[in-house]
């Protein structure tokens, strides 16, 4: 069993950036894909970045390539989301996942934990 807890949301103005942390308890972190998901206001929750048990793979929606960088620490239990040049469209409330299956999948159903979220709001 894995718990997950987030931190690091907050208000920012448009271009800003912001540094999302997720913090597992648990000796079996490094045994997870570990993900970032994210819910807008009215819309379905969508995949934003993973990252593989090594953290040597990683895969971006392509909505926040090249803004949004996924890491992690297993030495820290801990996956980061660094989000850049942050859009009013980036505002949402964001998750951290565990997939055990290590298949990097994008799709929600292969991750069994989840994290509470945290909120992202970008002004413009």
């Amino acid at each position: 069993q894995v718990q997950l807890v987030e931190s690091g949301g907050g208000l920012v103005q448009a271009g800003g950036s912001l540094r999302l942390s997720c913090a597992a308890s648990g000796r079996t972190f490094s045994r997870y894909d570990m993900a970032w998901f994210r819910q807008a206001p009215g819309k379905e929750r969508e995949f934003v970045a993973l990252i593989s048990w090594s953290g040597h793979n990683t895969d971006y929606a392509d909505s926040v390539r090249g803004r949004f960088t996924i890491s992690r620490d297993n030495a820290k239990n801990t996956v980061y989301l660094q989000m850049n040049s942050l859009k009013p469209q980036d505002t949402a409330v964001y998750y951290c996942a565990g997939d055990p299956t290590l298949t990097l999948q994008r799709s929600e159903r292969y991750y069994a934990y989840w994290g509470q979220g945290t909120q992202v709001t970008v002004s413009s």
